[in-house]
């Protein structure tokens, strides 16, 4: 199984902490956020290398970063794949990144894909004992507990067996507060129609349109993410983050 991190957005909203430094190298509570999503998706059994893809700015703050957790941390392999994008005028997007790592790395083999910037409070092992169990694409998920910050979201609705009915970007008025986060799992079976989703020229940029995509075409699970998760997407969340994640 691979690991594919996205990580070469810019961060506009978090400048100017993301002029000289990417969000995901970022710290909280002491250390780096991309070293809480390592640390959790470390659980996950048979992992036998990571992608970090990212931009031209940041390639080398990244290679640095690996070299360092995996002589620290754990004897894993990380590849980071730059894209070559120098600003938001230029990047490939979030699907397009993920695109770019399948094809460039010629991949071959089920993908769990993590936004760099997402964190996780909980391990995550159980999250790839269910994707090994479904063998179908899986969506991570997370109840808000608030309708307006749902807005902010793409929520979701499920049926009993968890599998994925509905799915809708930024609604004007939701109707729930279970929101998908990026976090997916794709075996390998499902990557053909992730290369058919940029061969048709859909949008490359914000993950959750590959998901809304995929689900009328494959059947497609969820799985709810345990205690505390965070989208840092402004100084106030980092912040917040900061305070909860030391007290922990």
């Amino acid at each position: 199984m691979k690991v594919i991190i996205l990580a070469a957005g810019y961060a506009t909203r978090l400048f100017p902490l993301t002029l000289t430094q990417p969000k995901p190298l970022l710290p909280v509570a002491g250390k780096p956020m991309i070293d809480y999503v390592m640390d959790n998706l470390h659980a996950i059994d048979g992992i036998d290398r990571i992608y970090v893809v990212t931009n031209a700015k940041f390639a080398g703050h990244f290679q640095s970063w690996a070299d360092s957790y995996r002589a620290n941390k754990a004897m894993l392999n990380f590849t980071i794949v730059n894209d070559n994008s120098t600003d938001e005028a230029n990047k490939l997007g979030a699907i397009g990144d993920l695109h770019l790592v399948l094809a460039r790395e010629n991949l071959d083999d089920d993908v769990i894909v993590v936004a760099g910037d997402n964190l996780f409070s909980e391990k995550l092992g159980a999250f790839g004992r269910y994707c090994r169990e479904k063998q179908a694409p899986v969506l991570g998920l997370f109840d808000v507990g608030n309708l307006d910050l749902a807005r902010k979201y793409s929520i979701v609705k499920v049926d009993e067996t968890g599998r994925l009915l509905h799915f809708e970007e930024k609604p004007a008025h939701p109707s729930t507060t279970l929101i998908g986060i990026a976090l997916y799992y794709y075996p390998k079976s499902v990557l053909p129609l992730i290369r058919q989703y940029i061969q048709e020229g859909n949008n490359p940029d914000q993950p959750g349109r590959l998901v809304q995509w995929l689900y009328p075409r494959t059947p497609f699970y969820t799985w709810t993410v345990p205690d505390i998760w965070y989208d840092i997407g402004s100084k106030e969340t980092l912040e917040e983050a900061g305070r909860i994640f030391a007290r922990r």
